[in-house]
Formats: C-alpha cells, sequence, structure tokens
C-alpha cells in the first residue's frame, strides 16, 4: 500500500529566468534558488520518520493513517485519542513526503473546523516543532501562506515568531510564497510581521521579487508600501513592464453609488478636463517608480523600455531556403574533394556568382518583443501610456522592430483611448501617422486588416462589429495625409483594397446575422398585428343590438375612460407593430454593401427593434385593461391580478433583447464620442470649481 502524500505544495520552477545586460540591471530577475548562498545558514529540522521504517508498519496503519485521515477531515476527536495514546506522533512525520499532522492540515481548504483543528494541534506541540520542514523544506507556515489561511498562520507566528524568516522549498521565504499565490489577507500580515524586509534572509534581489510578485497579483496597496519602506526599489523596471499588461489595474471604477453619482456629477461640471476620479494605487505605484526611473540618462531608460533582447532561434539564422541550404551544404562537401566539375562550381554559386556563405550570428537582426510601450498599447493601457509621456515626451517618437509608433499599434489592436492622444499632441501627428513599416502598410492599411477576435467580441453582433470596422476606417481614413489613402502595400495592395480583402467574411456573417434576426423578429411583429387588428372589432363587452337607450352598433362600455385606454393602447400596437413589420422587411431587401453596415442597417434594426417592444408592451396594457373595463364592479382583484402576471412577458422581453437594442443605439449614435473626446487626459489643468467639489465631496469616499 502507497502511504498518501498530501500538503506538498509543488511549487513552479524559476530557474528558467536569465539575466539580461549591465545597462538593464533594473530589470534583472535571480533565480531564487540562487539565492541560497547569500541566506544566513541555518540548521534544518525535520519530523521523525520511524513510523515510514520497515519493522514500523503494523503501527503506521493503527496510528499514521488514521492521524492522516483526521488531519485532512479536521476531526479533533479522533487526532486526539491517536496523540493521548502516541504524543510524540505530534512531531512524526506521517506522509512519504515527511508532513506531520500539521502540515496536512496547513494545506487543507480553509474552514472554520480546519482553524480550530490547527489551533488544538499547535497548542499542544513546542515552538521548536512548527519549525520542522517536509522533504520539499516546507515548513507548515509554508504551506499554510501558499494555500491562503490567514488564520492558520496568525496561530503559527503567534506561537513562534521565527518562522517568519524561515525559507522554504527553493529558499523561498512564506511572504513570497503567499504573494506568489496571491492571497492579499496572508502577505499583509506577513508583510506586517517583517519589520519592512529588514529580516535576515532579505537580500536586495529577493525583495524585488517580492514586489513583482505582489504587482503581478494585483496586490497593489502592499507593493505601494513595500516601495515607500524601500525607496531603493522604487527603479525596479520588471514592475513596469508588468504594470504595462494591466489596464484594468487603473481603471478604478468605485462600487459605492454616492461616489459614482459624485463623479458623473463632477464630469459634466465646468470644461472637461482634469481627474475623473481619486488615482488608484497602482496609478500611484506607476507614478513612483516611473518618476524615479525618468531621472536616469536616456540611455538607461532606453534599456528599461526596451526590455531584454528576444533569444535568437535556430531558424532566424537561417535566412535562406531550404534549396539554398542544400547548396551551402553540396559547397561544403565539393570544397574537400580535389577536382570539382564546373556543373557543381555553377550550382553552389549564389545570385551573384560568388559563393556562398553561411549565416553569421553577428548579422541576426535583435528583437525586442517585450518593449514596455508597445506591449502597453497593444493591451489598451491608455493611463499607463499617458503616464510616461507626461515626464518623458519625446516617447511618442519611438518607433518597434517594424517601424511602427504606439498610435500605430493602438490602431492595430483597436484601441481608441490610446489612439485619441494623437488629438492633443498638435501638429506633431501630421509627422507620425505617415510612418510605414517594413512591409510598406501606413496606418490605413493597419486599420484594413481584420482585428483580432477578443477585440471584435466586445461589440455583440457581427453586423455591429462590421459597423465598429468601418468606424475605425473612416476615422484613420480622415487622421493621415490624402496622399497616403491610395498607397499600395508590397503586396500591391491600397488600404480600401486590404479592407475588403479582410472584411470579405465579416461582411457575409454579418448579412447572416443581420437576416436571421430580421426574420425571427418580423415573425414575431406580425404576430402581434393579427391579433390586435382582431382586438380591435372585438372589444371587451361587445357591441350594443339596440335596445332602449341605446345604439346600434355602439361598443357597450364605450362610456368608461378604462375603455378609451384600451382602445389607444391597441391602435398604437398596431401601428408600431406594422412599423416593426416594414423596418425588418427593407432589412432583408437590402443590398448588403459594405456602406450599409456603418448607418443604413443598424438605425434599420434600432428601429425595428425599438417597434417591436413599443407593440409588445402595448398590446399588454390592452390585454389588461380589458379585464379592467369587464370586471371593475366587485371583482378588482381579478385585472390587478392579470395586470401583474401580464407584466412578465414585457420584463422578460425587455431584459433579454434591450441589451441588443442598446448596443445597437450606443454603437450607432453614441460612436461619435470614440473619437476626439473633449475630455483632455494627457495634457489638463485642473478647474477650480470642480477641485472645490472634489475636496467638498471627499467625505464620501
Amino acid at each position: 500500500m502507497k502511504t498518501p502524500v498530501a500538503g506538498s505544495v509543488q511549487l513552479a520552477s524559476i530557474d528558467e529566468q536569465t539575466e539580461v545586460s549591465q545597462s538593464q540591471q533594473d530589470q534583472v530577475i535571480v533565480p531564487i534558488s540562487a539565492l541560497a548562498q547569500s541566506l544566513p545558514p541555518t540548521e534544518p529540522r525535520f519530523p521523525s520518520s520511524y513510523l515510514l521504517q520497515e519493522g514500523h508498519r503494523e503501527e503506521y496503519i493503527e496510528l499514521g493513517i488514521p492521524l492522516y485521515e483526521a488531519s485532512i477531515k479536521a476531526d479533533w476527536g479522533a487526532a486526539i485519542k491517536i496523540l493521548d495514546k502516541k504524543p510524540d506522533l505530534i512531531r512524526s512525520s506521517i506522509t512519504e513526503n515527511g508532513e506531520t499532522a500539521l502540515h496536512v492540515a496547513a494545506s487543507a481548504k480553509r474552514t472554520k473546523r480546519v482553524v480550530v483543528f490547527v489551533q488544538n494541534l499547535v497548542d499542544r506541540m513546542e515552538k521548536e516543532d512548527l519549525e520542522l520542514k517536509n522533504n520539499s523544506s516546507n515548513t507548515a507556515l509554508c504551506l499554510a501562506a501558499a494555500a491562503g489561511n490567514v488564520e492558520m498562520v496568525e496561530i503559527m507566528v503567534k506561537k513562534n515568531p521565527v518562522l517568519v524568516i524561515i525559507p522554504g522549498s527553493q529558499q523561498m521565504m512564506p511572504l513570497y510564497m503567499a504573494a506568489l499565490f496571491g492571497d492579499h489577507d496572508v502577505v499583509k500580515y506577513l508583510y506586517g510581521k517583517s519589520q519592512q524586509l529588514r529580516d535576515d534572509g532579505w537580500n536586495a534581489q529577493n525583495r524585488a521579487w517580492l514586489l513583482q510578485k505582489c504587482v503581478e497579483g494585483d496586490l497593489f496597496d502592499i507593493a505601494l508600501q513595500i516601495v515607500e519602506d524601500r525607496p531603493e526599489l522604487a527603479s525596479n523596471g520588471s514592475v513596469l513592464g508588468i504594470l504595462a499588461k494591466k489596464p484594468d489595474a487603473f481603471s478604478g471604477e468605485s462600487s459605492n453609488f454616492i461616489k459614482r453619482t459624485i463623479n458623473w456629477v463632477l464630469a459634466f461640471v465646468g470644461p472637461k478636463v482634469g481627474h475623473p476620479k481619486k488615482d488608484t494605487e497602482a496609478l500611484q505605484l506607476l507614478r513612483i517608480i516611473w518618476k524615479n526611473i525618468a531621472k536616469k540618462s536616456k540611455k538607461e531608460i532606453d534599456d528599461i523600455l526596451r526590455g531584454p533582447v528576444d533569444p535568437v532561434k535556430k531558424d532566424d539564422r537561417l535566412p535562406y531556403g531550404k534549396d539554398d541550404q542544400h547548396l551551402h551544404l553540396l559547397k561544403v562537401i565539393a570544397e574537400h574533394v580535389t577536382k570539382i566539375p564546373a556543373e557543381i562550381q555553377k550550382m553552389t554559386a549564389g545570385p551573384s556568382g560568388k559563393m556562398s556563405r553561411a549565416p553569421s550570428m553577428a548579422n541576426t537582426k535583435k528583437t525586442y518583443s517585450s518593449r514596455m510601450l508597445f506591449v502597453a498599447a497593444e493591451m489598451g493601457n491608455t493611463k499607463f501610456i499617458v503616464e510616461l509621456i507626461r515626464l518623458y515626451p519625446d516617447l511618442i517618437w519611438k518607433v518597434n522592430d517594424n517601424n511602427q509608433s504606439i498610435f500605430h499599434i493602438a490602431v492595430k489592436h483597436r484601441n481608441e483611448g490610446i489612439y485619441n492622444l494623437l488629438y492633443e499632441i498638435g501638429s506633431m501627428k501630421d509627422l507620425i501617422t505617415p510612418l510605414r513599416d517594413e512591409n510598406d502598410n501606413n496606418m490605413l492599411h493597419l486599420v484594413g486588416k481584420i482585428a483580432k477576435r477578443k477585440r471584435l467580441q466586445d461589440v455583440s453582433g457581427v453586423a455591429l462589429q462590421m459597423q465598429r470596422e468601418l468606424l475605425w476606417f473612416k476615422e484613420v481614413e480622415a487622421m493621415i495625409p490624402p496622399s497616403y489613402r491610395e498607397r499600395k502595400n508590397k503586396d500591391g495592395l491600397t488600404p480600401h483594397e486590404l479592407f475588403t480583402k479582410e472584411h470579405k467574411d465579416l461582411v457575409a456573417k454579418g448579412e447572416e446575422w443581420m437576416k436571421g434576426t430580421a426574420s425571427h423578429c418580423m415573425v414575431v411583429a406580425a404576430l402581434i398585428a393579427t391579433i390586435v387588428f382582431a382586438a380591435a372589432f372585438t372589444v371587451p363587452g361587445g357591441y350594443s343590438q339596440g335596445g332602449p337607450g341605446q345604439t346600434l352598433g355602439i361598443p357597450i362600455f364605450h362610456s368608461k375612460a378604462t375603455f378609451m385606454v384600451f382602445v389607444v393602447a391597441d391602435a398604437i400596437s398596431l401601428f408600431s407593430s406594422s412599423a416593426s413589420i416594414l423596418m425588418f422587411l427593407s432589412i432583408l431587401t437590402s443590398r448588403y454593401a459594405e456602406r450599409d453596415f456603418l448607418q443604413s442597417l443598424p438605425k434599420k434594426l434600432m428601429l425595428g427593434l425599438t417597434t417591436l417592444f413599443l407593440s409588445i408592451t402595448t398590446m399588454t396594457v390592452a390585454f389588461s385593461v380589458s379585464f379592467f373595463v369587464l370586471y371593475d364592479n366587485g371583482f378588482i382583484w381579478i385585472p390587478i391580478l392579470i395586470s401583474l402576471f401580464a407584466v412578465m412577458p414585457v420584463l422578460l422581453f425587455a431584459r433579454l433583447q434591450y441589451p441588443l437594442l442598446e448596443d445597437v443605439r450606443r454603437s450607432t449614435y453614441g460612436s461619435r464620442y470614440l473619437f476626439r473626446p473633449k475630455k483632455l487626459v494627457l495634457y489638463y489643468e485642473e478647474h477650480k470649481f470642480k477641485s472645490f467639489l472634489g475636496r467638498f465631496f471627499s467625505k464620501f469616499s
């Protein structure tokens, strides 16, 4: 029978990290395993393993396995019976990986029962027993920190404070393990016990590692505290690279209703400038780090922003085709032959008639795919780029390995926030937009290529996705110089030709989606029109038969106010459903040219959905009011109850279809605010009245 193994958290190896040049020392990533030599020497303590040795198998089955099961289940009643029989088991291995009962419990799911179990177990242990390590060199505290069990961590540290400086697997401190797994509560608690990282075992490298892991785990408040406590870490270029990939960290949308209301009011007071809301902790961290980096020399800043050079692949060193490689091999063989036929000499000659040479590593072009500025532009991290440009305005001129600026990357990945910065740099944009890449693609060619699938899916409906692509093309077309609109790239395609080629499938799918939506909605509208048309001539209560004091053919309840409500609602339902049918019919008979997706088709769809929703609502009103006409004397509860149930289909339709209607409305009429925003973000001046209101309402923050 195999001995159970539990609690052995397998931490990701980080030995793959490589060092970069001295000029990039702010980005150096040193493997944690390599830091062991710099740590103070400690004598690890391991639990007794006698129970797992040969000759103790029967005792292990009788006591070890039940204790293991009790630790997994957090069954203190069963565990105490075993420990009363054999107290030394509390510091003995009960798994092949060398875990004690505390190791096993510390790795368990975080529940109140488990916390009580750990508390009882720690109370029975000596202070030194908590320092026992398993075969992976992890103490129980390391496992609890990795598992995110903050209550267990507090229990153990309170018993033995030295645990916080005892490293675990790969010489990683418990605090680092907690940060590696991104548990905020554990990291915050252990950092408070670390004396601002001044404990033994902390040095410049692993402090930087901790800061990076906190940023990777979105623990920005702790990362900010680390930078404030350890100012020497405030120029860490690797942290800057991590922040470049986290656009959501800078959004800072408040969940508090009062704060959101205040921000909404402030957005309409005074000119459209200034900070819209309180800076997030990630933004504060970015400003501190970038301010320190910006003080360095231009070369150091460029090295940090460029990032490490990409590793050279073997394929990159063989620029020739397969036939050329065969010829080169033939040349090498032929050089060792005394007599070489003339035919072979001709075969081994290159295009210029000279013998071809093997490619050299020196001729291999260096590439930098991790350039922070362009990674941020690709991710749509507008605030990150804005903060960098404010302290280093020349960044707008930087280009990547393909001669593309951050604005070209923003266009390629459809990030309007970064693209809109062009409107804030004045005439300098006229020098940036004409740039062409290595394939002679200008900015309009880039928008002619279809957007990434992830970016397209931000818009619901294939037709609306096509509309968004057209909006981008029209916007960039107006931005670049007129002479560049018809220029061809190396493939011989103008921007519009490239757009048509790339979006051919999207147009076909958009047509299919639009026709399917229109067909289904038109069926519903036709049914409603049929029903309400018939209801107009079969009014509730019927018609007068010409009795005493009555006019023949007049509705019996025509004098009631509720009857007039019925008539009006029924008429509106008929007219709106008829209009809806006409709108959807025009969609079905459309040409479905590219330009139709820009305005014509979305507007027709929006009008069709609006009139359809109106017809359903008024039909339901007419149906409900008809019961008020018939049962208004003594049975008023009947129409009230029916009306409550009648509202449900309307609410259901609104819940299911309103998101699509809102997307169409926002995409069609709200697109005017997609580009050229009135609100300045790059260079702003805080308005005094808005600043006053912000301070006045700060108590609600």
